[in-house]
């Protein structure tokens, strides 16, 4: 399956040949190839921007990952506690108790930043803050987040001078070499659904 950058981390468990796994997922500032296990079933949780592990900083994860020991199909393990292993109905449940055992921390600046306030800090405060909490500059954010909205356009069948403008792209080709890096697709490939499958929701609804 061709990984897409995304620039949030996240939590992903999974099943395979009888055995339970879980991991931590970093943010990814390129495109790539994710092995995925023929028969493997998964469940993940992408958190929020400005979020974070308590006991992992995100700028350690970036374009990586750790795997979580210990792990059975009941519970796996993080920062030093058992916690039960979700399904897709349970993630929420699972979030809100990470969330108030202080597992899974915010920085309110930055959440304010992403839903685009302006704080009354430093600019160099605020982008010291947010690579702290994501791993990454509000520039590679912007980028990774434009072509990941860019490609659903696309496979919902925009024309791609129209998503040039909307998008604020300088040209088609300019657009090209975004999809090329983050998600490892052409135009062409997106609006047809070819290339094999990619980790990326392309039905997901766009609000602007």
């Amino acid at each position: 399956m061709t990984s897409v950058a995304g620039a949030r981390w996240g939590l992903v468990f999974w099943e395979h040949a009888g055995r339970a796994y879980a991991g931590i997922t970093g943010p990814e500032t390129r495109t790539g190839t994710a092995p995925v296990p023929e028969g493997a079933t998964f469940t993940g949780i992408e958190f929020a921007m400005g979020t974070s592990l308590r006991a992992v900083p995100t700028p350690a994860l970036v374009d990586g990952g750790i795997g979580l020991p210990d792990t059975t199909r009941r519970t796996f393990r993080l920062d030093g506690a058992r916690w039960e292993t979700p399904g897709p109905d349970d993630a929420e449940a699972l979030v809100e108790r990470l969330v108030r055992a202080g597992i899974v921390v915010r920085d309110l600046l930055v959440t304010d930043v992403v839903r685009g306030h302006r704080p009354a800090v430093s600019g160099r405060t605020v982008e010291r803050r947010f690579r702290a909490a994501t791993g990454l500059t509000q520039g590679a954010v912007r980028q990774i987040e434009r072509a990941r909205t860019a490609a659903r356009l696309l496979a919902a069948g925009d024309p791609a001078a129209d998503v040039v403008a909307k998008l604020g792209y300088f040209d088609e080709p300019h657009l090209a070499r975004a999809l090329r890096s983050y998600v490892g697709r052409t135009v062409r490939q997106l609006r047809e659904g070819a290339g094999g499958a990619i980790a990326l929701d392309l039905d997901q609804r766009l609000t602007s």
